[in-house]
């Protein structure tokens, strides 16, 4: 029996160290499936650091290198993409957009596009900011911005089979503000608004309402029946009064935006218009259309070309951002000057080379660049204080203080309307130092003679520019001096200038102190131009000029002075032409003068004919026998021919 025993438990514990060998060797090859899929998937799962590098350190050959170090790229790649798209602003929307070139987003546009959705449902408040960032990459990569696009899409119709609303007006928005932007086609927000108020909800309404808002002011531009179709269906939708008073009040709020030209609701805020239009690229996109999601570009693979494609892709980007390594170039020059002072010959003696010949560039390059600098540095900042503070960093060349002055001018010149950003800016600059209020006296009196020149838009930012910095006092109203405001110096170009410069002036400072500032003796002598006391006919012309303008009340004084003017005596006509021309000269003087006070009298002559003409036949009407009216006053003509002679009379009349 104990033999039996220990061959029954011998055989037992066989069996079971057999199983235990079973279990192991299935877990190890377990394992060794785990590590290789692990080893295949995508930079998106975490992996511990320790088990990373006890892979890499089981990994054999350059193969498994090369693995492991596209997968370091890769990861670094989506660090700083996500980086980028969390802590982007309106003010650092710029710099974000360059740090995002500078990552590889042909290899990462599907990254790009999952951070920005991801985001943008997070935040929908900086929605404006990710369609910004959007426009600009999809302006140099159209792929980037199509699967973006594309992504939304899809996102929107998951939203809106499951009925999530939230996400409903997140998508939504996000697709508005890309027609804002022109890289959606404004076809999609109408079809949009169709689905939406097919079979009208509550929640739809409220959807497509919230949608017509943000998408309204560019619908009205470039749709604008298609927008009023719309509002055609949300008047239907209150008049069935099939939803709700709460939705019925968000419908007749939407009513009283379209009334105001959705004030609030910009198309593009100030701060992210960053596209000329020739440069946006615009995607057609419909609802309907079958769209590849591309989930497979959010993987990990490894590329047997990676090397080629990194170069390639830092060229192009070289070829976007422009050429950087100026700054280094000049450092290296610099070095090179201060160290090849003195070099030995093959003598061993030291030779002094100090004295080296300096070349002047006649090609004008380094005035191009310093303009290029000086425009880049206005167009990139958000306020004037940045901007003046960047632009005084600039090492200028002598004589390059009026350089800056004529690219402020110049910039302010090329905006479509005059914005006060420029004015704050020379204003800036111009109370910092004499050499700027110099150049800035300079450019007004260059500018008035060459105002011939510049198309209307141009002119009235100049104009507008110049009368901010006379009303700040930030130049002196002196330069003023070089207007001659008569009919034969001035042509209709200068005259415009005049006019939108002195209506700017008396919209800041107003009449009052506007006409004070001119009747200041100190400047009179520098007025004498404007207002003309040399002649009656420069005068009257302008008396007349700032009387059509709506500023007739800053020529009292001149007004005063010619009512004053004592007219010349007529002399008499003799033989000479001298005596003739000086007579007929005051001749037309007064004569002017008597055809003005003739006018007068003629006009209230008139008045009081039409007056007795008009009581003549009201009394007629009542009495039966004609009433005769004697007027005392003196007949229309102003001078009474003397009777004829009586030999005259009767050889007129034929009497003998």
């Amino acid at each position: 029996m104990a033999s039996a025993w220990e061959a029954t438990k011998r055989t037992r514990q066989r069996t079971k160290d057999d199983a235990s060998e079973e279990e192991e060797g299935e877990h190890e090859a377990y394992k060794r499936s785990r590590r290789t899929q692990e080893g295949s998937r995508s930079g998106g799962v975490y992996v511990p650091p320790a088990k990373a590098r006890g892979w890499a350190s089981e990994a054999t050959g350059q193969e498994a290198d090369e693995t492991v170090r596209q997968k370091k790229s890769w990861e670094m790649l989506k660090r700083n993409i996500h980086g980028a798209v969390n802590k982007v602003n309106v003010k650092n929307v710029q710099e974000v957009v360059v740090e995002l070139f500078r990552a590889n987003l042909l290899r990462g546009r599907g990254l790009l596009a999952k951070s920005l959705i991801k985001a943008q449902t997070a935040s929908p408040a900086f929605t404006q900011v990710y369609a910004a960032v959007v426009a600009v990459v999809n302006s140099k990569f159209p792929t980037v911005g199509e699967t973006v696009l594309h992504r939304v899409v899809l996102l929107f119709r998951r939203a809106y089979r499951r009925n999530d609303k939230a996400l409903c007006l997140a998508s939504t928005k996000f697709m508005a503000q890309l027609v804002n932007q022109h890289v959606a086609h404004e076809l999609l927000a109408l079809e949009l608004l169709a689905l939406l108020l097919e079979n009208p909800t509550e929640d739809s309404v409220e959807v497509a309402a919230g949608l017509v808002k943000e998408v309204g002011e560019t619908l009205s531009e470039l749709s604008p029946q298609g927008l009023h179709g719309v509002f055609e269906r949300f008047r239907n939708i209150l008049h069935e009064g099939a939803v709700g008073k709460r939705t019925q009040y968000v419908v007749e709020n939407l009513f009283a935006v379209r009334k105001a030209n959705f004030e609030g609701f910009p198309a593009i805020p100030p701060g992210l218009d960053l596209l000329e239009e020739e440069d946006l690229i615009t995607h057609e996109v419909s609802l309907d259309d079958e769209i590849d999601p591309e989930t497979a570009i959010d993987l990990f693979r490894l590329d047997p070309n990676f090397e080629e494609n990194e170069t390639n892709y830092t060229a192009i980007v070289q070829e976007i951002l422009g050429d950087e390594e100026e700054d280094d170039e000049d450092a290296e020059n610099k070095d090179g000057g201060e160290a090849g002072a003195e070099t030995a010959d093959h003598g061993g003696q030291v030779l002094d080379t100090s004295k080296r010949q300096v070349i002047q560039d006649a090609t004008g390059t380094d005035n191009v660049n310093l303009r290029r600098t000086i425009y880049l540095t206005i167009m990139s900042s958000v306020d004037f204080e940045e901007a003046g503070h960047k632009l005084m960093k600039i090492d200028l060349p002598p004589g390059g203080e009026k350089e800056l002055c004529t690219m402020i001018l110049e910039c302010c010149s090329q905006e479509r309307t005059y914005l006060r950003y420029y004015g704050l800016l020379g204003e800036r600059f111009a109370k910092l130092r004499r050499v700027y209020h110099d150049a800035f006296a300079e450019l007004f009196g260059k500018q008035y003679e060459l105002i011939h020149r510049l198309e209307t838009a141009k002119l009235r930012n100049v104009a507008k520019f110049f009368a901010n910095l006379l009303a700040s006092d930030a130049l002196t109203w002196r330069v003023l001096s070089c207007i001659h405001l008569t009919e034969d110096e001035t042509t209709s170009s200068s005259r415009i200038f005049v006019k939108v410069l002195f209506l700017e002036l008396a919209e800041i400072l107003g009449l009052k102190q506007l006409n004070e500032r001119l009747m200041e003796p100190s400047v009179q002598e520098d007025f004498s131009g404007i207002f003309p006391k040399d002649t009656p006919k420069n005068m009257r012309f302008s008396i007349n000029f700032f009387t059509s303008i709506g500023l007739g009340g800053i020529t009292d004084a001149l007004r005063e002075h010619l009512r004053n003017v004592p007219t010349a005596p007529l002399r008499a006509v003799s033989d000479t032409s001298s005596d003739s021309d000086t007579s007929s000269s005051y001749e037309d003087e007064s004569s002017s003068f008597d055809s003005g006070k003739e006018r007068e009298d003629g006009q209230r002559r008139s008045a009081e004919d039409h007056i007795y003409d008009r009581y003549r036949s009201r009394s007629r009407g009542h009495s039966r026998s004609p009433v005769r009216y004697t007027r005392s006053r003196r007949s229309r003509s102003p001078r009474r021919r003397p009777s004829p002679s009586p030999r005259r009379a009767a050889k007129v009349y034929g009497r003998n």
